[in-house]
This record gives C-alpha cells, sequence and structure tokens, in this order.
C-alpha cells in the first residue's frame, strides 16, 4: 500500500537491483534529512540499529558505518555496513547516494555487506507540491551463506516497511 518494489538481475554483482516508489506526503528536503546520514535516521529506521559518521568531507558527503538487525528470526544474521555517502541537489529534488567502502575491520558478531551504487532520488509532486515521489535503487549484497529466496524476502519486506516507518516518523 506504502509503496511498489520490483527487481531486476544487478549489472554490477550477481544479485538483484531493487528499486522501491511510493508518494510520500511531505516536502523533499524535509524527506531526504530523515534518509540520509544524520540524527533522525535511528529514530525511525527499525532495521538499524546503529550508525556512526567515521569521517566528514563537507556538509553532506561523509562515510558513516552503521548495522542492521536479524531479518527472518535471524536466518539473515545482523550486517555491518560502511558506505560513502553524498547529498545534493537534483534537478527539482534531492539525491542521496552511497557505495561502500572497504574500510576498517569488521566488528565481532556481524558479516560484512557490500552497496553497489545505489541512492534514493525525491521529487516533488508537480499538482502537489507537498507531496514527494520517493524511488530508490538498491543494491546490497548482504555476503554470507544466504539462500537467494531468503534476501528476496528480507529485500521486499524491508523496503516496503521502510516507507511505512518513514510516513510515521514524519507526521510526528
Amino acid at each position: 500500500k506504502d509503496a511498489t518494489v520490483w527487481r531486476k538481475p544487478s549489472e554490477e554483482f550477481s544479485g538483484y537491483l531493487y528499486k522501491a516508489q511510493g508518494v510520500v506526503e511531505d516536502f523533499t528536503s524535509r524527506i531526504v534529512d530523515h534518509i540520509r546520514p544524520g540524527p533522525y535516521r535511528l529514530d525511525w529506521d527499525s532495521l538499524m540499529t546503529t550508525m556512526d559518521i567515521m569521517e566528514t568531507f563537507e556538509e553532506n558527503c561523509c562515510v558513516m558505518r552503521y548495522t542492521t538487525a536479524g531479518q527472518l528470526w535471524n536466518i539473515i544474521a545482523p550486517r555491518e555496513f560502511v558506505d560513502f555517502s553524498y547529498t545534493t541537489s537534483y534537478e527539482d529534488g534531492l539525491l542521496t547516494c552511497g557505495i561502500s567502502l572497504d574500510y576498517g575491520e569488521v566488528r565481532p558478531n556481524f558479516v560484512r555487506g557490500f552497496n553497489h551504487p545505489c541512492g534514493w532520488f525525491c521529487v516533488p509532486l508537480k499538482d502537489c507540491p507537498s507531496h514527494s515521489l520517493l524511488t530508490g535503487y538498491i543494491q546490497t549484497e548482504l555476503r554470507g551463506m544466504l539462500p537467494q529466496s531468503a534476501v528476496d524476502t528480507a529485500m521486499s519486506s524491508t523496503l516496503a516497511n521502510f516507507y511505512s516507518d518513514l510516513k510515521k516518523a514524519l507526521k510526528t
């Protein structure tokens, strides 16, 4: 109801490129403030358990390390990612994008996942600028010994829940 999720084989790695899209009732700047690395994200994103900004290059450009909760009754163990993240204006909206880096040691009890190029585009609806179209392109390589069916189930439900959790957070 909140989002539509598609997938197709990735050109970057042997997994899938997921596209998630939905309309969010808020302004693009406020939505992206809740998505990009920063103080809001941990408050509402139920999958994310920690987030540390490891290095800041300029206001909207950083290296961040974050961890995610286990999924599917911990069939998918908690993951750790280290991503380069950049947020910028794009046409009438905003773009926040990232890619994982080989950076630092993996913390105990985590599997180091890898995000191939991915990003979130947020543009106002032409007929109703107080609503925005939020589109995400995600290419996550969870790594570890996982059946593709478990990854597909986790990714589609995680992306759908992302929209409903974000909408709840924006209402507060």
